[in-house]
């Protein structure tokens, strides 16, 4: 287990590593809106780095006032447990530096953090307010994906979705935020969304995707997402992280569920990996700190009006 303090300003610094990607799109909600119907000829990437610093300079901003005001600068610890390689690589690029230990149970120790202080949201009393569309401390990895979503564009008020992966803090939460009714009090993406999950067959997976506007993966399965899979025009966000063996280099690599090269052909807009998601799930993982320290200031204000 590594339990570390850094304050947001630090963290940010490290962590501002600027990338380019061609024809990369890291708008606000663009004035050239998404024709899901219209075939292209290749898709706009979507610079996961340039939306993040966008939003590190929005978080930068709140911490500046929130010291102004005379507040403590807030501060992330982070505990790690286990081998799992999405989850080293998501603390690595918080810290740059990560162990293990195995004989930690995760849940209990997600619980064990108030929900006050849950900046990943995966204490139960935030899961359960998310899936009643209450205002809740979101999953950093889902949070990152609806803001790539709407801060480029894309709709999707009646779009069908599908999500390609169910787990507890990435799948199940990316589908609630997207087909959750838009005028509740956190407000839903009111699309149709289909879940697919590891004894979904391919072939029947396909049957979905083929229809689908926009597709998420996150499966943590290589290639699962191919050309063949997607309609001309879909959205792709490439939520997968897997380390696998460069057939030319011989050395290991990140890359994500979706065939890249070939999907980018047939896609309107589509995430890489890496420089996609994984930045926007670091910057939300700020804003959630920014947020759980305005929320313990507020229960102390509250506390000592009733001492």
């Amino acid at each position: 287990m590594v339990v570390t303090a850094l304050s947001p300003s630090l963290l940010l610094r490290a962590l501002a590593r600027a990338g380019r990607a061609p024809r990369a799109c890291c708008c606000a909600p663009s004035s050239r809106r998404l024709h899901l119907t219209a075939p292209r000829n290749d898709a706009v990437i979507i610079s996961g780095r340039k939306l993040a610093q966008q939003i590190r300079q929005e978080a930068r901003h709140e911490v500046e006032q929130w010291v102004v005001a005379g507040n403590k600068r807030p501060h992330l610890s982070v505990v790690l447990v286990g081998e799992n390689p999405a989850s080293h690589s998501y603390v690595l690029n918080k810290t740059k530096a990560a162990a293990d230990v195995e004989h930690i149970d995760e849940r209990k120790i997600c619980n064990a953090v108030i929900p006050e202080k849950d900046v990943d949201g995966f204490h139960v009393v935030n899961v359960g307010r998310m899936c009643l569309d209450q205002y809740s401390m979101l999953p950093a990895t889902p949070w990152g994906v609806w803001e790539i979503i709407k801060r480029t564009g894309i709709p999707t008020l009646g779009k069908n979705v599908v999500v390609a992966g169910r787990s507890k803090n990435v799948g199940m939460p990316i589908a609630m935020l997207l087909h959750t009714d838009g005028r509740h009090e956190r407000p839903g993406g009111d699309a149709t969304v289909t879940i697919s999950h590891r004894y979904t067959p391919k072939e029947q997976l396909k049957q979905h995707t083929i229809l689908a506007d926009i597709v998420v993966a996150a499966a943590g399965i290589p290639n699962l997402i191919t050309a063949d899979m997607i309609k001309e025009g879909a959205a792709v966000i490439d939520v997968g992280i897997n380390r696998v063996q460069d057939p030319v280099t011989a050395k290991s690599k990140l890359v994500g569920d979706v065939d890249f090269e070939g999907v980018k052909k047939k896609a309107s807009y589509i995430t890489p990996v890496p420089g996609g998601v994984g930045p926007m799930t670091v910057a939300m993982l700020m804003k959630n700190t920014i947020i759980a320290a305005k929320k313990m200031l507020k229960s102390k204000e509250l506390e000592a009006l009733t001492v």
